[in-house]
């Protein structure tokens, strides 16, 4: 039987492969993200690769979450990068690095994206909940950094949107949430 640990395992590498691979079919960026994104993106990957360690102070592994915080985190951590991945996809050709815009760039406000403005976002923090669940709390720190990270970026890439789209984008914000459906 596979555990939920390599089960989440499996979920971010199967993410990590479509994210990649999806991005050869992009529209050329118009716009790219400013030089502190690349820093801020390195320091979340440093966090990432902390957060997989099993091992606390002196060397000492750190207790396994309950079994069922285990299989429920598995459960968010799919959903989350499900969600994720359903908006990758709707989004199309149009997708780029946070905070940058496409040449020919158009408003989506479908699919997923009429639910929440940046469904991208908060499928990977629900995902990252779920690890934090299943494999370690560690995942928090993560999530805390990815959540501040994501709202800086979706606050610019909302200044841009509202630069690029006046009207249509402010009605789309008037009929929807920022991260979390029906809440914020």
């Amino acid at each position: 039987m596979i555990g939920a640990s390599r089960l989440i395992a499996g979920l971010w590498v199967a993410f990590a492969a479509i994210w990649f691979a999806s991005a050869l079919f992009t529209k050329r960026t118009r716009r790219r993200a400013p030089w502190k994104t690349w820093v801020a993106r390195l320091a979340i990957i440093a966090v990432l690769v902390a957060a997989n360690l099993r091992f606390g102070p002196g060397g000492q592994a750190l207790a396994a979450p309950p079994r069922s915080w285990q299989w429920a985190g598995a459960l968010l951590c799919a959903l989350g990068l499900g969600f994720a991945v359903w908006a990758r996809i709707h989004l199309g050709r149009n997708w780029g690095m946070p905070m940058s815009l496409r040449e020919g760039h158009e408003l989506v406000t479908t699919g997923p994206y009429a639910y929440v403005r940046h469904p991208i976002y908060t499928g990977i923090l629900l995902a990252m909940l779920g690890s934090a669940l299943a494999v370690a709390l560690a995942w928090l720190w993560a999530l805390a950094l990815f959540f501040v990270y994501f709202l800086y970026s979706a606050f610019t890439e909302e200044r841009m949107m509202s630069e690029q789209f006046p009207e249509a984008y402010a009605a789309y914000k008037a009929r929807s949430r920022m991260l979390i459906p029906f809440i914020f």
